[in-house]
């Protein structure tokens, strides 16, 4: 069963030339997003965006960054299939996002036909969503804020 959220993962990774987003090419779209999904039964989102992330690149972590984006998708872009459980009222689902720092190139499943690692401008102007963007910049700030500690 569909649970009634969305999920958000980023994954990135610090070079010599600075951050790396990576991002992935729909099969289904022209268009560039990170790994997302929806919840199924009754996990909560941080096991739904790991299963995602492992679905969608073959990759496992433990290790993920709660971000304090949330953004909201209308629910009349899913499926009947995937709305039957929901309540009647329920017009609009949380999109939870997270980031992690990978240090694996990802398998890609049949969902993508590609992936880039990108800076934060390429990667800003080829996402096609306002939630990645946001989610993105929030990690970029963490990340770089960690750094200046650390220094």
């Amino acid at each position: 069963m569909r649970a009634p959220f969305q999920v958000l993962i980023i994954p990135y990774r610090k070079t010599a030339n600075g951050l790396r987003f990576c991002v992935f090419h729909r099969s289904d779209r022209d268009i560039w997003q990170f790994v997302s999904g929806g919840g199924e039964d009754d996990e909560t989102p941080p096991e739904a965006a790991r299963r995602e992330l492992f679905e969608e690149t073959g990759i496992r972590t433990e290790t993920l960054l709660p971000l304090k984006s949330l953004a909201y998708i209308r629910t009349n872009v899913y499926s009947a299939v995937a709305r039957a459980s929901w309540p009647d009222d329920l017009y609009v689902l949380p999109e939870h996002s997270f980031a992690f720092e990978c240090g694996e190139e990802p398998v890609i499943s049949d969902e993508h036909t590609g992936f880039a690692w990108l800076t934060y401008d390429e990667a800003r102007r080829r996402l096609e969503y306002d939630s990645n963007r946001t989610a993105m910049y929030e990690t970029m700030c963490i990340v770089e804020h960690r750094n200046a500690r650390e220094d």
